[in-house]
């Protein structure tokens, strides 16, 4: 019966469990990996490498939570679904909000660095105009490509996915390459004197880095068996990830003398130990993982504003779905439209905290889901994570705890946005209230003429 419904809605279940993975590692393996690594050199260096296993000790206890929260579920919606169901519709507005904002400025971010490194092909790049014009074109030909149906998103990311990861492996394998066998080019990492701070704010940015995982599953209306998939998904790409950021930035602090110094890390790193061709390859690997994140993030997002829509949290366009390509193609147009402003006027280093600190306020509402899920539907998740509530606790200290670091201006665009949330949810429940009053009044009006 639920897949007749789904069917008449217009949703097509096409993700299988290799394409969410891949859908999962495409978001969290984009500009990150090319962009972070000078910015944790200068702050850990040569410890830099360890603080991502840090980072991974604190994004994989969430992601455990997320493993079984998920698996309550099979519509569209991620964090923002679980929280309406854990804690009702004014969390879930403020969460859906909050996740609507992490993956705009964290795409607006990567469009940013897509335009870094394209300078080093066309310098014309650099020209507000020019830049505008390049950022407009690329995010409108993914649009295109989504609102024409979601399998051909998912192939377009998966076929990213693949790339990427050829293309990393390879700059890796060079770069491990020549610092064995060519001991000439190894320089010794400078000792920074890393503070409590100089932590916190690393830790912050690579939750960054790795963020994306989550993401996924906003499309879980489309995939073919979320409950089941999700948990197994997860890791795998949680894993991969974290062995090419920790391979990535070995390479990059062991090469450049300087790595903090430089706004293109990964190519100033391969100009040391490969020939011009291979500067050239790495560069345009650069290109296409961003530009594969951006198609993976054209593909999910727009299913968080479907959800709410379909939900009566947002107006009821947002939830429309096209008669012939079965995408929810407003949804989709509205997010290109907000990915093309936000990329224009910010940059990336903005854009990445922003992401940061939004997304950890949808990490602790997904970990307080877990132990609320369990007493609400007893029984029903499909993967139990042992000692579960734990996970759940020290999952909230961890994102409470880097929560401390942000500043004042990302923090005053967070609490912008739940003001509007607030909004939203008032907007939402008076609707409903009307909704209900006028079928009310249309049945007394029914019992009246019989």
């Amino acid at each position: 019966m639920q897949r007749v419904a789904e069917q008449k809605r217009g949703l097509v279940r096409t993700i299988g469990r290799w394409s969410l993975a891949a859908l999962m590692l495409n978001t969290m393996i984009g500009a990150s990996i090319f962009g972070l690594p000078s910015l944790i050199a200068a702050r850990l260096g040569r410890l830099s490498p360890i603080a991502y296993f840090v980072a991974f000790a604190g994004v994989a206890v969430i992601a455990a939570c997320l493993a079984e929260v998920a698996s309550y579920f099979q519509e569209a919606g991620g964090p923002y679904l679980y929280a309406r169901e854990a804690f009702g519709r004014f969390v879930g507005i403020q969460i859906g909000w909050l996740t609507w904002l992490s993956r705009i400025s964290a795409c607006s971010g990567v469009a940013n660095l897509f335009i870094t490194y394209l300078t080093a092909f066309v310098p014309a790049a650099r020209a507000p105009l020019v830049r505008a014009g390049i950022l407009t074109v690329l995010i409108g030909f993914l649009a295109a490509v989504n609102y024409r149906g979601v399998t051909d998103g998912k192939w377009l990311s998966n076929f990213f996915t693949i790339t990427k990861l050829l293309l990393l492996t390879l700059f890796v394998a060079a770069g491990l390459a020549a610092l064995s066998l060519h001991p000439e080019i190894r320089v010794t990492p400078a000792e920074v004197p890393a503070h409590s701070a100089d932590w916190f704010a690393a830790v912050l940015l690579m939750v960054y880095a790795y963020g994306g995982f989550e993401a996924a599953l906003f499309a879980s209306g489309e995939a073919s068996n979320p409950k089941k998939d999700a948990p197994v998904a997860l890791a795998i790409a949680l894993v991969t990830a974290t062995l090419m950021y920790v391979a990535v930035q070995y390479v990059v602090i062991y090469t450049l003398a300087n790595p903090g110094a430089t706004t293109k890390p990964a190519v100033d790193a391969a100009r040391q130990f490969m020939g011009p061709v291979g500067v050239s390859l790495v560069a345009a690997g650069t290109l296409v993982s961003v530009y594969g994140y951006l198609s993976a993030n054209m593909l999910h997002t727009p299913r968080v504003t479907f959800a709410m829509g379909e939900r009566g949290d947002f107006p009821a366009f947002f939830a429309a779905i096209h008669p012939r390509f079965r995408t929810p193609y407003i949804s989709i147009v509205a997010f290109a439209m907000l990915l093309i402003v936000f990329s224009v006027l910010g940059d990336f280093r903005w854009n990445a905290t922003l992401s940061a600190v939004a997304r950890l306020f949808m990490y602790g509402a997904v970990a307080a889901a877990l132990p609320a899920l369990r007493r609400k539907r007893p029984g029903e998740a499909a993967f139990r994570l042992p000692g579960g509530t734990a996970f759940a606790v020290v999952a909230l200290v961890f994102t409470s705890s880097l929560l401390t670091t942000a500043r004042w201006k990302e923090g005053a665009v967070v609490l912008a946005t739940l003001a509007i949330a607030a909004a939203n949810w008032f907007w939402a429940r008076r609707r409903t209230a009307q909704a209900a009053t006028t079928d009310y009044t249309s049945l007394l009006g029914k019992r009246s003429e019989s």
